[in-house]
């Protein structure tokens, strides 16, 4: 990964010179300079930062861009505008027939906080086109009434979300935006696992089951449907327990061939996770589920062996998940 990136890297650079030629590329291998390494703060690789003004303080960081135009886009987006002003409905149209996604704000008035946060958003997903608009007309066309973004697919808008100052951070624009990267439900495999990392969603909940199995219309059916109302606050992957490759995730949530189909949850930011408590997959069951974590209200669950029959006959106790809270708290 780390090769094909700087590969990326080097492609990007050099169109950039073209291009832009004040903006620099550089190179370094950390493992030699271990005073910048701790100076910014690099704990994985390879990490990109860019430097505004030749400053050294705060760098800007760019994650989850891996293809060169990506890099491109992010780069001029950061030094220059990062939305097109669209005045008219056929401006609006070949933005959005441009690309199978884009993404379009329809403001009332362009100087207010929602349009700042809308700009920001824009810069950390350079991997579809924004517009935004202030214009009468072009809001009428498409039945816009308030302030919203509309995220376009294949021409089509596919989701409307209402903007108010107050209310969405960039942070979430930019979680939400790039969910649609991914369909509403990703089959978890080699391809996907990065693109599924790459998205700034910490909450993923997981469904284990086999894809071959009679019932698995039906389930796939009622996850799909209940995706819907958590896009951009959850990411709803799927993981086929009769694929071989698919092992290690198995292992890791032990999950067993008895289990499935089964439901978890994962928080990535804690490595929490949580085990969905009915056994039936229906849009209720997981509704209520997603609710309940996203509430604070869904409780850990702790894979344990069971509770050796002669763990407190000698000095030394035996402790498992379930009885470590217990006897240690």
């Amino acid at each position: 990964a780390s090769q094909n990136l700087s590969e990326e890297f080097a492609k990007a650079a050099g169109q950039l010179k073209k291009e832009a030629p004040r903006i620099q590329f550089g190179k370094m291998d950390v493992t030699h300079h271990h005073d910048l390494r701790k100076e910014f703060n690099v704990q994985q690789f390879p990490t990109v930062k860019l430097f505004v003004n030749g400053s050294r303080n705060n760098p800007i960081d760019c994650t989850g861009v891996r293809q060169a135009s990506a890099f491109i886009t992010w780069v001029k987006r950061r030094t220059g505008p990062s939305t097109v002003l669209i005045n008219s409905t056929a401006q609006a149209e070949a933005l959005i027939n441009a690309e199978d996604l884009a993404v379009i704000g329809f403001f009332k008035e362009l100087d207010n906080g929602s349009v700042g946060v809308f700009c920001e958003a824009a810069r950390d997903v350079p991997e579809m086109p924004f517009g935004m608009t202030a214009s009468k007309d072009v809001r009428d066309s498409y039945g816009i009434h308030r302030d919203t973004l509309v995220v376009f697919k294949k021409g089509k808008p596919v989701h409307k979300e209402v903007l108010e100052d107050s209310r969405q951070s960039k942070l979430d624009l930019t979680r939400l935006i790039k969910t649609f990267t991914l369909d509403l439900v990703t089959e978890y495999n080699l391809e996907t696992s990065v693109k599924i990392f790459d998205v700034p969603v910490e909450s993923h909940i997981l469904l284990f089951t086999p894809a071959k199995s009679e019932a698995f219309g039906v389930i796939y059916e009622n996850y799909t449907a209940a995706a819907v109302e958590f896009r951009g606050k959850m990411l709803f992957v799927l993981v086929d327990t009769s694929e071989p490759r698919n092992g290690r995730v198995l292992e890791y949530f032990h999950i067993r061939e008895v289990d499935v189909p089964a439901v978890r949850i994962l928080n990535l930011s804690s490595d929490a996770k949580y085990k969905m408590p009915a056994s039936e997959v229906t849009v209720e069951n997981l509704k209520a589920f997603c609710h309940s974590y996203l509430s604070g209200k869904a409780k850990l669950h702790l894979s344990s062996e069971e509770i050796p029959e002669d763990w407190d006959k000698r000095p030394v106790k035996v402790l498992v998940g379930k009885n470590f809270n217990k006897i240690v708290f």
